[in-house]
């Protein structure tokens, strides 16, 4: 995957440099690159900027230096995405399908924002696909925050970027759709409080058992919300048990049968 990151403060985006995604691009499995926009401007000021038309406060980033650093960029199979308090909500499903993507092109704004006609001109643009996204309900100064949540969060998706594979799955927002169960290492006892009992029994079962019963009670405690998006079928009569001890019974298909909780898949639903 080739990312290209545009921003008047490229030394925003140096975190891509550590960690795993600066370990995938130095592999090679993620060409990522970041420019600054001030590199398109053709005034001694290096200007970016001017003031609104209609009035009114702050200033609104030109579509024509825009224009020239995203048709140098954008292919004819790029993804022209632009961080914006008015756009779509990013998720992990949001991240999962640029994941399989081949180009982004990612432009932070600053300021009042870009002008519109960016991004209505790039959307008629054969080959290249617009979207306007935004992390959450509040407003940031500029688009690299947002950027560097998208790069990072499409990026561990890539293929040989993270190294268990299986973490992918398990993890909040992941494919189980539910929050994570809460993790423990040694010592087992520390400030007085103690790792369950059921993780020091060595009975994967059970310990399987236990991890999803926590997945889900803490997120129908903290995301109920997600629960509503689950698929019905996919719970057995004690995930459904489970979920109406934690005061949330669920709706939908009549249960499945379940395994004995004496074998291998099987163990109680301790806290």
């Amino acid at each position: 995957m080739r990312v290209d990151v545009v921003s008047i403060f490229p030394d925003y985006l140096a975190p891509l440099d550590l960690s795993l995604v600066g370990k995938a691009r130095t592999a090679g499995l993620l060409d990522l690159r970041v420019h600054d926009l001030r590199d398109w401007t053709t005034d001694r000021h290096r200007t970016v900027d001017d003031t609104p038309f209609g009035g009114g406060a702050g200033m609104v980033m030109r579509p024509d230096v825009w224009g020239r650093a995203l048709d140098d960029l954008l292919d004819d199979d790029s993804h022209l995405l632009l961080p914006t308090p008015s756009g779509d909500r990013f998720t992990q499903r949001t991240a999962e399908r640029l994941a399989t993507e081949t180009h982004l092109v990612v432009a932070c704004g600053r300021y009042e924002g870009i002008d519109a006609r960016v991004a209505a001109h790039y959307a008629t643009r054969p080959g290249v696909t617009v979207s306007e996204f935004s992390l959450g309900d509040y407003v940031l100064n500029g688009g690299e925050v947002a950027a560097l949540v998208l790069v990072e969060a499409v990026a561990r998706l890539l293929p040989g970027v993270v190294g268990n594979p299986e973490s992918l799955v398990e993890e909040s927002h992941g494919a189980a759709g539910l929050l994570e169960y809460p993790v423990y290492t040694k010592p087992p006892t520390w400030a007085d409080l103690a790792v369950p009992d059921v993780l020091l029994s060595g009975h994967h079962g059970r310990i399987a058992r236990w991890r999803r019963d926590q997945a889900l009670v803490r997120t129908a405690q903290r995301r109920p919300d997600l629960l509503d998006a689950l698929d019905p079928s996919a719970l057995d009569a004690h995930d459904r048990a489970t979920l109406a001890d934690a005061g949330r019974p669920p709706h939908g298909a009549e249960p499945q049968a379940t395994e004995d909780p004496s074998g291998p898949g099987g163990g109680s639903r301790e806290a």
